[in-house]
């Protein structure tokens, strides 16, 4: 089931850029940010935008060390982690994040994400469900809730998060998809097919 379950971006995040900028003083000279953390998150984001998932942790460590509160530094590095398959490390980063503010709905799908590629799907399931209590429009929570609950063989739970999905998304092709599979489990394949049959009409290829 999981191999064909595509999981939301990045992976893939379909709610928008997953870095986050909003502490980047952009007004202000370089001279003048030098080793503050504004500086090193400037510049680490400016890392991670180019690649250098490595390089922007080193920076967003040093601003951690100089604003041990600086919730966007942790939720940055640990989405780096993140790309790096350093699953691990970034639950622990996103921990962080969550301590700082608990409002936080993307450190509780990020850190849901990290659990699932670690197989923690019930992990998974309990932060997916807080992003979406925090933000119930949050589309890619429920359909990496919807995945998880497939994986461990609830598959009308599954259904319902797709169908949620979907229902914010309606053109959401990995929530028809999934739900097709699940339906299809199900031996309904009438509905399977209208599912798929969707798919083809969102993306054609």
């Amino acid at each position: 089931l999981v191999a064909l379950l595509p999981m939301g971006q990045p992976l893939v995040m379909g709610t928008g850029a997953a870095l986050t900028s909003a502490a980047v003083i952009l007004s202000v000279p370089d001279s003048a940010k030098a080793e503050s953390a504004e500086f090193y998150f400037d510049r680490a984001f400016k890392k991670a935008e180019e690649g250098d998932e490595y390089g922007a942790i080193s920076d967003y460590t040093k601003a951690i060390e100089i604003n041990p509160k600086y919730a966007d530094a942790y939720y940055n590095r640990g989405l780096a982690k993140f790309n790096l398959n350093n699953y691990q490390g970034a639950i622990s980063d996103y921990t962080k994040v969550i301590e700082i503010n608990p409002k936080y709905e993307d450190a509780y799908y990020f850190r849901g994400s990290s659990k699932f590629n670690l197989n923690d799907y019930q992990g998974a399931i309990s932060d997916y469900s807080k992003a979406i209590e925090i933000n119930p429009k949050y589309a890619d929570a429920y359909l990496n809730r919807g995945i998880a609950k497939g994986i461990l063989e609830d598959y009308e739970g599954a259904i319902a998060d797709f169908d949620k999905a979907i229902e914010i998304n309606p053109s959401y092709a990995d929530a028809y998809t999934n739900r097709g599979i699940a339906k299809g489990i199900l031996e309904d394949y009438d509905g399977a097919i209208s599912d798929y049959t969707k798919v083809i009409e969102i993306n054609p290829n």
